[in-house]
Formats: C-alpha cells, structure tokens, sequence
C-alpha cells in the first residue's frame, strides 16, 4: 500500500515546507512587530500559536510517515555503518530528521514557557526566540535544491 501513496505523501511534504515556512516567518514577524509597540498578546495570538503548532505538526507527521517507508531511510537504518558514510542517505536517514524533531521541541518548549510569563512583553520575547531557534533549524535542515549537503527540488508534482 506504502509504495502507491508513498510518491503522494513525499510531494505533499514537500509542498507542505512552504505552509510551514510561511506561518514561523509571520508568526515571528507579528510576534516581533507587537512586541515592538508594546501591544497585548491577543486572542488572534493565541490562534496563531495553534495554527502555527497544527502547521508543524502535520508537517512533522508526514516526515514521520516519509521515514518510515522511504527506501532512503530503509537502507540507511539496514547499512548503517556504510549509510553513515554516504552524505545523502544520511542526510535523510539522520540529520534532516533528528533536526526537524529538535525544531519540533523548540516550537514546542517556546509555547509552553511563554504560558508561564508574567507580562506580554516577556511572552513575545520567549516566543521570539523559541521559534527563531525553531525557523533557523528548519531552514538549515531543508534539502534545499541549493543545499551543499543534499538537494531536492523546491516544488514536487503530485
């Protein structure tokens, strides 16, 4: 069954990246201007917190399925000692997974902690710098089509 929906489910998640990458860049854009001008954390705040979260989540959900049936990580996970060697299977075998969980965390821990502030000024500032750890993990950690370590393309057709 993996192997029909596995193409899908790979340029889903692919396409999926930009979702992803658009909500963190305006999350922290919004979190940034308010904080700036010393505005209230809002109810709309809080939605975008959500939104961002679901966003990742499924983002890392589908990796999570990617990883499981992708004949790159299959390989990595059967060979490891000579996967750990060759910069592309590792790449997906390790690296591009275990950052995308460590952002994962980040996003996670940033709005779990910006829960407990005792003023917005302190909310923003904590959730500023969550996910910016989270946004430059992310975007470290895609196989960008210019990426030095591995490279796919920006855009997968279904």
């Amino acid at each position: 069954m993996m192997n029909h929906t596995y193409p899908f489910i790979l340029a889903f998640h692919s396409l999926w990246r930009w979702e992803v990458l658009i909500i963190l860049v305006c999350s922290l854009s919004i979190f940034f201007y308010k904080r700036k001008r010393k505005l209230p954390f809002s109810s709309t705040d809080k939605f975008l917190l959500k939104a961002t979260a679901i966003s990742f989540y499924i983002q890392l959900f589908l990796g999570f399925i990617l990883y499981v049936s992708s004949p790159i990580t299959q390989y990595f996970l059967q060979h490891f000692g000579e996967s750990i060697h060759l910069r592309q299977i590792r790449f997906f075998g390790m690296e591009h997974s275990s950052m995308m969980i460590i952002a994962a965390i980040c996003l996670t821990a940033g709005m779990l902690k910006s829960k407990n502030a005792d003023t917005d000024d302190r909310r923003f500032k904590i959730l500023l710098i969550w996910f910016g750890i989270a946004v430059m993990i992310v975007l470290s950690s895609i196989p960008w089509e210019f990426s030095p370590l591995t490279s796919r393309p920006s855009f997968r057709s279904f």
